[in-house]
């Protein structure tokens, strides 16, 4: 048990777009989410972990003992990139980061939505394999209120809420309108179906929805009166649009250099304007050098998150009011965790010294007597003292924990055999 004992040995690991470019994102970014959890699972003094990745950053949440070595396990798990741009976080701090994230402070677009559902996955695959106890399960269930919070009470999340929205504000600003346009949206997955639901409250000329699984963008564009396209059929497509946005899981680009620049041929100089929100980057990077081509990423964006923290900056104050007030909360709760802890301990303690010398209180009435006149009475008796005996010890314990008075929980730790962090 140390001075962080109210968090125990919560910590994490960051990777995000405030000092990661794109390739660097893509480089560190997790192909095996699943398998890479076991593995963190059963690398040395982690007891629990929690992977979240979104296109903007790949962070790890981990509650470790004092055997875990951080630089052997970020060496191990991100050794793609350079050390300096692994970021990390400890305790206290890792779980006001937390919050700060799902509240939509840390995103490129400050106050989007997208990142409350991010979270709640990430906690359920760790769930799922295995990897997400108590410690993590109580930090990621109060992020997750934390951010519900900060949308209801305060105006943290108008305008602008995702990179999906944020790319179709970009598009109008680069297009001036997107009036009259026909637009190419690829990807019906989460992102995409933002971008494609951004898209259509536009007044468009047309718009085409394709989709590796051509049910889903069946299924999206008949929600928003647009076209499904198949996705062989992309290329065709291409000399009809005046603007795409692609948005796909793809581990690889879908839109060459070759393709882009054969529908270009014979768009008669008609300019094409393609942003791709895509990590891994969906379109191919030599694509800005076609003439009449402009290609924009996520890296973009971060002008758009510019404008919009300058227009939401009134309301972090009060979001963070609200991340310090539930942080304080979380605390208490982790402290009072540990001072249940501990008080179980003792009484699981006491209650087998109860049962080994009530057995030998049987022994010797059984005897000289009949123990069935007694038994039950004795049962009564120890099991009377023993509370009694451990009430003011509980009552000061719970007051500790509270109160930071972690010589006491040390004292008590040791006198009673007991193992502490």
């Amino acid at each position: 048990m140390t001075e962080e004992s109210s968090v125990n040995g919560i910590t994490s690991v960051s990777i995000t777009h405030k000092w990661a470019s794109l390739n660097d994102l893509e480089c560190a970014r997790i192909g095996d989410v699943k398998g890479t959890l076991k593995a963190m699972y059963q690398a040395k003094g982690v007891r629990e972990c929690v992977i979240l990745q979104t296109c903007n950053r790949i962070e790890v949440y981990l509650d470790v003992g004092p055997e875990f070595e951080l630089g052997a396990f970020t060496d191990r798990f991100f050794s793609s990139i350079p050390s300096s741009l692994v970021g990390h976080y400890e305790a206290r701090d890792s779980l006001k980061h937390l919050m700060r994230l799902a509240s939509g402070l840390d995103s490129m677009i400050v106050g989007e939505d997208q990142i409350l559902g991010q979270l709640r996955d990430a906690a359920n695959a760790a769930k799922e394999g295995g990897t997400l106890g108590p410690e993590l399960s109580m930090a990621f269930s109060k992020a997750l209120q934390v951010g519900k919070r900060a949308r209801t009470e305060t105006r943290i999340n108008r305008g602008a809420v995702s990179v999906g929205s944020a790319a179709v504000d970009l598009a109008e600003r680069l297009l001036g309108t997107l009036e009259d346009k026909a637009i190419l949206s690829i990807g019906a997955g989460e992102l995409g179906t933002l971008v494609a639901v951004a898209l259509a409250e536009r007044k468009l000329k047309a718009m085409f929805v394709s989709n590796r699984t051509f049910r889903r963008a069946q299924t999206l564009a008949k929600r928003l009166g647009g076209t499904a396209v198949r996705f062989d059929k992309i290329s065709e497509y291409l000399q009809e649009a005046d603007l795409v946005i692609s948005a796909t899981g793809a581990p690889h680009c879908i839109l060459t250099h070759a393709q882009i620049s054969a529908a270009m041929r014979d768009r008669r100089d008609r300019g094409l304007l393609i942003i791709d929100i895509a990590n891994p980057r969906d379109v191919e990077e030599t694509a800005v050098e076609i003439e009449s081509v402009q290609l924009h990423n996520i890296d973009d964006l971060k002008q758009i998150t510019e404008h919009n923290l300058r227009r939401r900056r009134s309301e972090i104050g009060k979001v963070v009011a609200i991340i310090n007030e539930e942080l304080k909360l979380l605390e208490e709760q982790y402290k009072k965790q540990r001072a249940s802890e501990l008080i179980a301990g003792l009484y699981r303690n006491a209650e087998d010294i109860r049962i080994r010398e009530l057995q030998k209180a049987y022994n010797r009435i059984g005897d000289h007597g009949n123990l069935g006149d007694y038994q039950q009475i004795l049962d009564d008796l120890t099991g009377s003292i023993v509370k009694k005996l451990l009430f003011e010890l509980t009552a000061s314990l719970k007051e500790a924990a509270i109160n930071d008075d972690y010589d006491l929980m040390l004292s008590a730790f040791r006198l009673f055999g007991l193992q502490g962090d």
